[in-house]
C-alpha cells in the first residue's frame, strides 16, 4: 500500500500580490537608471540625431512659411500645399524626431509605449490641422476676389464646421488607440447628428443655399435679376435670406432655398440685349417702297451704333402694314439700352418723314348709303376743276 505524500490542493488559490503605486514607481526608476547606465552611448547618439532631425525640420518649415507668406493669394495645388505645410506644429516635429531614433536607444517598454502614444496623438491632431487647412484654402481660392461681409460670415461658419469634423475624427483615433470602444460613441454621434439635422433642416437648407450662391455665383450684390414676375436688384445675400430692391421701390426678402429653386435671369451678365421695335406704315404705301423699308431701317439702326438683326412685315393691321425691327445693343447697362431704343425709334420717324412714308394712326370713315347702295350725303363731293 502506497501512501501519497502530496498535500491536498487548497480550496481557493492565493490571490496574486499587486504592487503598490510606490513600488511600481520605484521599479520604473530602477529600470530607467539601469537603462541610462547600460545604454548611455546609444542614448546620447539617439538624442543627438533627434536634435539634428528636429533642427532640419524646423528649417524646412521656416522656408515653407516664407514661400507661403510671399504668395498669400496664390492659386493651385502648390499654393495649397505651401499653406498646409506651414501649419505644422512644434510638438509634431518633436515627436517625429524622437520616433525616428527611439529604437536605437533600446528604451524600456513603458517609455517606448509612451513615445508611440504621444506620436499617435501628435500625428492625429496634425493631420486634422492639415485637413482643415486644405479645405479652407480650397474654399478661399474658389471665393477669391469676393470681399463681402457675407463671405466672411460664411467662412467663419465653414471653419467651425470643418474644425468640429476633423478634430472629432482625431479624438476618436486617439481614444481608439487608448483602448476605448469607440463604436458606441460613433453611433451616438451619428444619431445625434441626424436629430439635429431634422430639427434645423430649414436653417441648414438656407445656409447651404447661401454657400451655393457664394461659390457658384449665379448673381452678386448689385446685379439686376428677374424671377417669376419680380424684377429687382440684389442688395445683400445673407446666410438665411436674400434682400432685393424691386424696380417699383419696395424691398423683397426671399429665403435662399426658395430663390435658388426658381429660374433666375441675370441681366448684369448680358453682353448685348436684343430689342424689338414694331411700327406700321399706311396701306396706301406703294409696294416698291414697302420692299425698301428693311434696308432703310437697317441704315437707321447702324447709324445709332446698334447691331441690325432683321426687319420685315409681320402682319396686315386694321389700318396699316405692320413691320417689326430687331436689333442688338451691346451694353449691360439697361439705361443705355433704353436710350438706344428711344433714339432708333425717333430716327425711324425722321427718316420716314424725309422719304414721305406715312405712319398712320387708327381712323374710321363712315359712309351713308341709300337703299339701292348709292352714297348719299354727307360725304365729300368731288370739287369741279377750275380753269
Amino acid at each position: 500500500m502506497t501512501v501519497s505524500t502530496t498535500p491536498p490542493a487548497a480550496a481557493n488559490p492565493p490571490a496574486p500580490v499587486t504592487a503598490s503605486p510606490i513600488e511600481q514607481m520605484r521599479s520604473w526608476i530602477d529600470s530607467g537608471s539601469d537603462w541610462l547606465t547600460l545604454h548611455g552611448v546609444e542614448i546620447t547618439l539617439a538624442a543627438t540625431a533627434a536634435a539634428l532631425i528636429y533642427f532640419v525640420l524646423r528649417l524646412a518649415r521656416r522656408w515653407v512659411r516664407g514661400r507661403a507668406r510671399a504668395h498669400p493669394e496664390a492659386q493651385g495645388a502648390v499654393a495649397t500645399a505651401l499653406h498646409t505645410l506651414s501649419r505644422t506644429g512644434h510638438f509634431f516635429l518633436l515627436m517625429v524626431s524622437v520616433r525616428l531614433v527611439v529604437g536605437y536607444a533600446n528604451p524600456p517598454a513603458l517609455l517606448d509605449q509612451t513615445i508611440k502614444f504621444l506620436f499617435i496623438v501628435a500625428a492625429a491632431f496634425q493631420v486634422a490641422v492639415w485637413a482643415k487647412e486644405v479645405v479652407m484654402s480650397l474654399i478661399r481660392q474658389r471665393a477669391a476676389g469676393d470681399r463681402s461681409d457675407m463671405l466672411k460670415n460664411a467662412l467663419s461658419i465653414i471653419n467651425v464646421l470643418v474644425s468640429i469634423g476633423v478634430f472629432s475624427l482625431a479624438a476618436i483615433v486617439v481614444l481608439d488607440n487608448l483602448g476605448v470602444n469607440v463604436t458606441a460613441l460613433i453611433a451616438g454621434l451619428g444619431i445625434g447628428g441626424i436629430a439635429i439635422g431634422f430639427a434645423a433642416k430649414g436653417i441648414f437648407e438656407d445656409l447651404f443655399a447661401a454657400l451655393a450662391i457664394i461659390f457658384d455665383r449665379p448673381f452678386r450684390n448689385g446685379d439686376s435679376i428677374r424671377f417669376d414676375t419680380t424684377n429687382a436688384q440684389v442688395e445683400r445675400v445673407g446666410l438665411k435670406s436674400t434682400r432685393l430692391r424691386a424696380v417699383t421701390g419696395e424691398q423683397v426678402v426671399i429665403s435662399n432655398t426658395n430663390l435658388l429653386s426658381k429660374e433666375i435671369a441675370n441681366f448684369a451678365r448680358v453682353q448685348r440685349r436684343r430689342m424689338m421695335l414694331s411700327f406700321g406704315v399706311a396701306c396706301e404705301t406703294p409696294v416698291a417702297v414697302l420692299r425698301g423699308i428693311p434696308a432703310l431701317v437697317q441704315g437707321v439702326v447702324e447709324a445709332n451704333d446698334c447691331v441690325f438683326v432683321r426687319c420685315g412685315m409681320i402682319a396686315f393691321g386694321a389700318s396699316s402694314y405692320d413691320y417689326e425691327a430687331q436689333f442688338d445693343v451691346e451694353s449691360d447697362d439697361y439705361t443705355v439700352v433704353f436710350n438706344a431704343r428711344h433714339n432708333v425709334a425717333l430716327a425711324i420717324i425722321e427718316r420716314f418723314a424725309a422719304e414721305g412714308i406715312v405712319i398712320p394712326y387708327p381712323a374710321q370713315t363712315a359712309f351713308t348709303a341709300a337703299p339701292d347702295g348709292t352714297l348719299v350725303m354727307p360725304y365729300a363731293e368731288a370739287q369741279p376743276d377750275r380753269a
